[in-house]
Protein backbone atom coordinates (compact mmCIF):
# COMPACT_ATOMS: atom_id res chain seq x y z
CA UNK A 1 0.00 0.00 0.00
CA UNK A 2 2.90 2.18 0.25
CA UNK A 3 2.47 3.18 4.06
CA UNK A 4 5.06 2.65 6.70
CA UNK A 5 4.45 -0.79 8.90
CA UNK A 6 6.64 0.51 11.76
CA UNK A 7 7.74 3.92 13.59
CA UNK A 8 10.60 4.85 11.40
CA UNK A 9 11.47 8.00 10.58
CA UNK A 10 12.49 8.26 6.37
CA UNK A 11 15.13 9.61 4.43
CA UNK A 12 14.97 13.10 2.99
CA UNK A 13 13.08 13.09 -0.47
CA UNK A 14 15.95 13.44 -2.48
CA UNK A 15 17.58 10.24 -0.67
CA UNK A 16 14.58 8.57 -1.55
CA UNK A 17 14.59 9.35 -4.58
CA UNK A 18 18.08 8.20 -5.53
CA UNK A 19 17.55 5.29 -3.57
CA UNK A 20 14.89 4.59 -6.20
CA UNK A 21 16.90 6.16 -9.39
CA UNK A 22 19.86 3.43 -8.31
CA UNK A 23 17.65 0.69 -7.67
CA UNK A 24 15.91 1.10 -11.10
CA UNK A 25 19.43 1.84 -12.95
CA UNK A 26 20.66 -2.02 -11.40
CA UNK A 27 17.07 -3.29 -12.68
CA UNK A 28 17.68 -2.57 -15.91
CA UNK A 29 21.41 -2.51 -16.43
CA UNK A 30 21.23 -6.33 -14.91
CA UNK A 31 18.17 -6.82 -17.88
CA UNK A 32 20.36 -5.83 -20.57
CA UNK A 33 23.84 -7.39 -19.74
CA UNK A 34 21.85 -10.86 -19.57
CA UNK A 35 20.67 -10.26 -23.09
CA UNK A 36 24.08 -9.07 -24.14
CA UNK A 37 25.21 -12.51 -22.83
CA UNK A 38 23.20 -14.49 -24.50
CA UNK A 39 23.59 -12.28 -27.55
CA UNK A 40 27.87 -13.78 -26.78
CA UNK A 41 28.89 -9.67 -26.43
CA UNK A 42 30.30 -10.31 -23.50
CA UNK A 43 31.37 -13.78 -21.17
CA UNK A 44 29.54 -13.56 -17.97
CA UNK A 45 27.24 -11.82 -15.64
CA UNK A 46 25.63 -12.26 -12.18
CA UNK A 47 22.04 -10.36 -12.28
CA UNK A 48 20.69 -9.20 -8.73
CA UNK A 49 17.63 -8.87 -9.63
CA UNK A 50 15.06 -8.70 -6.45
CA UNK A 51 18.06 -8.01 -4.68
CA UNK A 52 18.12 -4.24 -5.09
CA UNK A 53 16.81 -2.77 -2.16
CA UNK A 54 19.61 -4.61 0.27
CA UNK A 55 21.97 -3.53 -2.16
CA UNK A 56 21.08 0.16 -2.59
CA UNK A 57 19.69 0.41 0.70
CA UNK A 58 22.99 -0.64 2.37
CA UNK A 59 24.93 1.69 0.23
CA UNK A 60 23.29 4.71 0.95
CA UNK A 61 24.18 4.28 4.67
CA UNK A 62 27.94 4.19 3.75
CA UNK A 63 30.57 7.09 4.05
CA UNK A 64 32.74 7.96 1.33
CA UNK A 65 36.06 6.45 2.98
CA UNK A 66 34.46 3.35 4.35
CA UNK A 67 35.65 0.53 2.57
CA UNK A 68 33.71 -2.48 0.39
CA UNK A 69 34.71 -5.82 0.29
CA UNK A 70 32.08 -6.88 -2.20
CA UNK A 71 30.69 -10.64 -3.18
CA UNK A 72 29.23 -11.05 -6.69
CA UNK A 73 25.71 -8.73 -6.57
CA UNK A 74 27.47 -5.52 -5.46
CA UNK A 75 28.34 -3.59 -8.47
CA UNK A 76 25.45 -1.49 -7.64
CA UNK A 77 27.39 -0.24 -4.53
CA UNK A 78 30.33 0.86 -6.69
CA UNK A 79 27.73 2.62 -9.21
CA UNK A 80 25.61 3.86 -6.19
CA UNK A 81 29.30 5.83 -4.55
CA UNK A 82 30.08 7.39 -7.69
CA UNK A 83 31.53 5.01 -10.59
CA UNK A 84 30.83 5.93 -13.76
CA UNK A 85 28.79 3.78 -15.91
CA UNK A 86 31.06 3.40 -19.18
CA UNK A 87 34.25 2.35 -16.32
CA UNK A 88 31.09 -0.75 -14.94
CA UNK A 89 31.26 -1.93 -18.61
CA UNK A 90 34.74 -1.34 -19.94
CA UNK A 91 35.11 -3.90 -16.78
CA UNK A 92 32.61 -6.65 -18.20
CA UNK A 93 33.74 -5.75 -21.85
CA UNK A 94 37.51 -5.99 -20.85
CA UNK A 95 38.39 -3.14 -22.93
CA UNK A 96 41.02 -0.75 -22.93
CA UNK A 97 38.91 1.29 -20.43
CA UNK A 98 39.15 -1.28 -17.93
CA UNK A 99 41.56 -0.39 -15.03
CA UNK A 100 41.98 -4.27 -14.80
CA UNK A 101 43.46 -4.09 -18.29
CA UNK A 102 41.24 -7.52 -18.53
CA UNK A 103 42.90 -9.48 -15.91
CA UNK A 104 39.59 -9.99 -13.61
CA UNK A 105 36.22 -12.08 -14.82
CA UNK A 106 33.03 -10.06 -15.31
CA UNK A 107 31.61 -8.61 -12.39
CA UNK A 108 34.33 -8.56 -10.35
CA UNK A 109 34.68 -4.69 -9.86
CA UNK A 110 37.27 -2.62 -7.69
CA UNK A 111 38.11 0.40 -7.53
CA UNK A 112 40.77 2.27 -5.06
CA UNK A 113 38.73 5.82 -5.78
CA UNK A 114 36.10 4.11 -4.91
CA UNK A 115 37.16 2.12 -1.73
CA UNK A 116 36.22 -1.16 -3.75
CA UNK A 117 38.09 -4.44 -3.46
CA UNK A 118 37.68 -7.21 -6.08
CA UNK A 119 36.12 -10.16 -4.79
CA UNK A 120 37.58 -13.94 -5.66
CA UNK A 121 34.95 -16.21 -7.20
CA UNK A 122 36.28 -18.61 -3.93
CA UNK A 123 33.43 -18.21 -1.17
CA UNK A 124 33.66 -16.08 1.88
CA UNK A 125 37.57 -15.21 1.04
CA UNK A 126 36.39 -11.41 1.15
CA UNK A 127 35.42 -11.61 5.19
CA UNK A 128 39.20 -12.22 6.49
CA UNK A 129 40.05 -9.56 3.99
CA UNK A 130 37.42 -6.83 5.45
CA UNK A 131 38.36 -7.62 9.09
CA UNK A 132 41.91 -7.33 8.62
CA UNK A 133 41.42 -3.98 6.82
CA UNK A 134 38.91 -2.70 9.41
CA UNK A 135 41.48 -3.91 12.31
CA UNK A 136 44.16 -1.87 9.94
CA UNK A 137 41.93 0.93 10.55
CA UNK A 138 41.75 0.84 13.95
CA UNK A 139 45.16 0.08 14.81
CA UNK A 140 45.80 3.81 12.75
CA UNK A 141 43.11 5.47 14.41
CA UNK A 142 41.37 6.31 11.26
CA UNK A 143 37.06 6.61 11.44
CA UNK A 144 36.17 4.45 8.67
CA UNK A 145 34.05 1.19 8.12
CA UNK A 146 34.82 -1.71 6.34
CA UNK A 147 31.83 -3.82 4.85
CA UNK A 148 32.04 -7.21 3.71
CA UNK A 149 29.20 -8.37 1.90
CA UNK A 150 28.55 -12.24 1.50
CA UNK A 151 25.62 -14.13 0.56
CA UNK A 152 24.11 -16.79 3.13
CA UNK A 153 26.16 -20.03 1.14
CA UNK A 154 29.62 -18.29 2.29
CA UNK A 155 28.17 -18.69 5.80
CA UNK A 156 29.16 -22.74 5.68
CA UNK A 157 32.76 -21.58 4.66
CA UNK A 158 35.89 -21.67 6.97
CA UNK A 159 36.31 -18.14 5.96
CA UNK A 160 33.02 -16.45 7.55
CA UNK A 161 34.08 -18.23 11.23
CA UNK A 162 37.92 -17.11 11.30
CA UNK A 163 36.28 -13.96 10.06
CA UNK A 164 33.62 -13.37 12.97
CA UNK A 165 35.62 -15.02 15.58
CA UNK A 166 38.77 -12.27 14.85
CA UNK A 167 35.98 -9.17 15.16
CA UNK A 168 34.57 -10.24 17.81
CA UNK A 169 37.99 -10.80 19.72
CA UNK A 170 39.15 -7.37 18.33
CA UNK A 171 36.45 -5.38 17.98
CA UNK A 172 37.20 -4.76 14.59
CA UNK A 173 35.26 -1.91 12.87
CA UNK A 174 33.28 -4.20 10.67
CA UNK A 175 29.78 -4.85 9.43
CA UNK A 176 29.36 -8.42 7.18
CA UNK A 177 25.90 -7.80 5.64
CA UNK A 178 24.43 -10.93 4.49
CA UNK A 179 22.36 -11.08 1.63
CA UNK A 180 20.22 -14.45 2.66
CA UNK A 181 18.59 -14.27 -1.37
CA UNK A 182 17.57 -18.23 -0.28
CA UNK A 183 19.86 -20.22 -2.58
CA UNK A 184 23.65 -20.91 -3.17
CA UNK A 185 23.71 -21.75 -6.46
CA UNK A 186 21.38 -24.71 -6.34
CA UNK A 187 22.01 -25.25 -2.57
CA UNK A 188 18.44 -23.65 -0.72
CA UNK A 189 19.38 -22.25 2.74
CA UNK A 190 17.20 -25.01 4.49
CA UNK A 191 20.37 -27.24 3.23
CA UNK A 192 23.22 -24.43 4.37
CA UNK A 193 22.09 -24.50 8.31
CA UNK A 194 19.98 -25.72 10.58
CA UNK A 195 20.33 -22.79 12.32
CA UNK A 196 16.84 -20.58 12.83
CA UNK A 197 18.30 -17.87 11.03
CA UNK A 198 21.93 -16.28 9.41
CA UNK A 199 21.88 -13.52 12.38
CA UNK A 200 22.05 -15.73 14.98
CA UNK A 201 25.12 -16.81 14.22
CA UNK A 202 26.95 -13.95 15.55
CA UNK A 203 26.32 -14.68 19.16
CA UNK A 204 28.91 -17.17 18.93
CA UNK A 205 31.60 -14.78 18.52
CA UNK A 206 30.12 -12.14 20.69
CA UNK A 207 28.43 -10.38 18.08
CA UNK A 208 25.06 -8.23 17.99
CA UNK A 209 22.87 -9.93 14.85
CA UNK A 210 20.03 -8.03 12.91
CA UNK A 211 17.45 -10.10 11.33
CA UNK A 212 15.97 -7.26 8.30
CA UNK A 213 13.95 -8.11 5.34
CA UNK A 214 16.07 -7.44 2.58
CA UNK A 215 13.32 -6.49 -0.03
CA UNK A 216 12.47 -3.18 2.25
CA UNK A 217 15.02 -0.57 1.22
CA UNK A 218 14.17 1.58 4.29
CA UNK A 219 14.78 -1.27 6.42
CA UNK A 220 18.13 -2.09 4.87
CA UNK A 221 19.10 1.54 5.18
CA UNK A 222 18.15 1.62 8.95
CA UNK A 223 19.89 -1.35 9.93
CA UNK A 224 23.26 -0.73 8.07
CA UNK A 225 23.48 2.99 9.47
CA UNK A 226 22.71 1.64 13.19
CA UNK A 227 25.23 -1.05 12.40
CA UNK A 228 27.90 1.65 10.74
CA UNK A 229 27.43 3.91 13.35
CA UNK A 230 28.47 1.47 16.23
CA UNK A 231 31.27 0.69 14.34
CA UNK A 232 32.28 3.85 13.99
CA UNK A 233 32.56 4.84 17.44
CA UNK A 234 34.35 1.93 18.32
CA UNK A 235 31.59 -0.12 19.85
CA UNK A 236 32.47 -3.54 17.29
CA UNK A 237 30.98 -5.07 14.58
CA UNK A 238 27.92 -6.11 13.90
CA UNK A 239 26.45 -9.43 11.72
CA UNK A 240 22.97 -8.00 9.54
CA UNK A 241 21.06 -10.92 7.81
CA UNK A 242 19.12 -9.33 5.29
CA UNK A 243 15.75 -11.84 3.96
CA UNK A 244 15.71 -11.51 -0.07
CA UNK A 245 15.17 -13.60 -2.92
CA UNK A 246 17.15 -14.18 -6.09
CA UNK A 247 14.29 -14.05 -8.60
CA UNK A 248 16.81 -14.81 -11.40
CA UNK A 249 19.13 -17.31 -12.33
CA UNK A 250 22.76 -17.64 -9.64
CA UNK A 251 24.57 -16.20 -13.51
CA UNK A 252 24.10 -16.33 -16.54
CA UNK A 253 26.18 -19.94 -16.35
CA UNK A 254 22.95 -21.51 -14.76
CA UNK A 255 19.43 -22.33 -15.25
CA UNK A 256 17.09 -22.22 -12.09
CA UNK A 257 14.31 -23.94 -13.44
CA UNK A 258 16.42 -27.27 -12.64
CA UNK A 259 15.82 -27.39 -9.05
CA UNK A 260 14.06 -24.77 -7.98
CA UNK A 261 9.80 -24.51 -7.89
CA UNK A 262 8.58 -21.52 -10.16
CA UNK A 263 5.97 -20.95 -8.28
CA UNK A 264 8.17 -19.86 -5.32
CA UNK A 265 9.69 -17.27 -7.76
CA UNK A 266 6.17 -15.66 -8.63
CA UNK A 267 5.68 -15.39 -5.07
CA UNK A 268 8.54 -12.93 -4.46
CA UNK A 269 7.93 -11.31 -7.07
CA UNK A 270 5.11 -9.91 -5.47
CA UNK A 271 7.59 -8.28 -3.01
CA UNK A 272 9.33 -6.80 -4.90
CA UNK A 273 12.02 -4.42 -4.01
CA UNK A 274 11.77 -1.34 -6.31
CA UNK A 275 7.60 -1.66 -6.57
CA UNK A 276 7.66 -1.45 -2.65
CA UNK A 277 9.80 1.56 -2.68
CA UNK A 278 7.74 3.14 -5.85
CA UNK A 279 4.32 2.71 -3.71
CA UNK A 280 5.80 4.78 -0.82
CA UNK A 281 6.81 7.01 -2.91
CA UNK A 282 3.52 7.65 -4.47
CA UNK A 283 2.04 7.36 -1.51
CA UNK A 284 4.36 10.29 0.13
CA UNK A 285 3.46 12.07 -3.60
CA UNK A 286 7.35 12.26 -4.68
CA UNK A 287 6.77 10.11 -7.73
CA UNK A 288 4.31 9.62 -10.41
CA UNK A 289 3.95 7.94 -13.58
CA UNK A 290 5.34 10.90 -15.78
CA UNK A 291 8.50 10.71 -13.41
CA UNK A 292 8.56 6.88 -13.94
CA UNK A 293 8.52 7.01 -17.31
CA UNK A 294 10.84 9.80 -17.67
CA UNK A 295 13.33 7.62 -15.78
CA UNK A 296 12.93 4.76 -17.99
CA UNK A 297 13.73 6.46 -20.53
CA UNK A 298 16.67 8.02 -19.30
CA UNK A 299 18.20 5.18 -18.17
CA UNK A 300 17.75 3.31 -21.06
CA UNK A 301 19.40 5.79 -23.61
CA UNK A 302 22.36 6.28 -20.28
CA UNK A 303 22.74 2.64 -20.96
CA UNK A 304 22.70 1.97 -24.77
CA UNK A 305 24.99 4.92 -24.78
CA UNK A 306 27.84 3.76 -22.24
CA UNK A 307 26.80 0.00 -24.06
CA UNK A 308 27.88 1.38 -27.74
CA UNK A 309 31.15 3.19 -26.62
CA UNK A 310 32.33 0.17 -24.38
CA UNK A 311 31.53 -2.87 -27.22
CA UNK A 312 33.11 -0.25 -29.59
CA UNK A 313 36.71 0.00 -27.94
CA UNK A 314 39.73 -2.12 -28.16
CA UNK A 315 41.09 -4.83 -25.51
CA UNK A 316 43.91 -3.67 -23.55
CA UNK A 317 46.87 -3.72 -25.44
CA UNK A 318 48.78 -7.41 -25.73
CA UNK A 319 51.86 -5.92 -23.62
CA UNK A 320 49.43 -5.39 -20.21
CA UNK A 321 48.97 -9.25 -19.94
CA UNK A 322 52.48 -9.40 -18.36
CA UNK A 323 51.89 -6.49 -16.37
CA UNK A 324 50.73 -5.87 -12.12
CA UNK A 325 51.96 -9.10 -11.23
CA UNK A 326 55.35 -7.92 -9.81
CA UNK A 327 57.32 -4.46 -9.19
CA UNK A 328 60.32 -5.42 -11.51
CA UNK A 329 59.12 -7.60 -14.18
CA UNK A 330 61.31 -11.10 -13.94
CA UNK A 331 62.95 -12.36 -16.93
CA UNK A 332 60.90 -14.99 -18.08
CA UNK A 333 57.78 -12.42 -18.17
CA UNK A 334 59.83 -9.91 -20.45
CA UNK A 335 60.75 -13.39 -22.56
CA UNK A 336 57.18 -14.28 -23.13
CA UNK A 337 56.27 -10.54 -23.99
CA UNK A 338 58.92 -10.68 -26.71
CA UNK A 339 58.02 -13.94 -27.89
CA UNK A 340 54.27 -12.78 -27.97
CA UNK A 341 55.40 -9.11 -29.91
CA UNK A 342 56.98 -11.22 -32.13
CA UNK A 343 54.23 -13.45 -32.86
CA UNK A 344 51.50 -10.58 -33.26
CA UNK A 345 54.24 -9.10 -35.52
CA UNK A 346 54.89 -11.96 -38.32
CA UNK A 347 50.83 -12.49 -38.17
CA UNK A 348 50.43 -8.95 -39.14
CA UNK A 349 53.14 -9.32 -41.81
Amino acid sequence: EGRLAHSFSPPSSNLLVKMYHFMKLVRVLDERMVTLQRQGRIGFYGAATGEEGAIIGSAAALLADDWVFPALRQGGVLLYRGLPLIDYLSQVFANVLDIHKGHQMPCHFSHRKFHHVAWSSCIATQLPQAVGAAYAARYKKEKNVVVGYLGEGATSEGDFHVALNFAGVFNAPVVFFCQNNQWAISVPREQQTASTSIAIKGSAYGIPGVLVDGNDVLACYDAMGKAMKQAREGRGPTLIEAVTYRMGPHSTSDDPKLYRDERVVATWKKRDPILRLRLYLEHEKIWNEEKEKALVSRLDNEISDAISKAESLPPPPNHTLFEDTYKEQPWHLKEQAAGLSDEVRSTKG
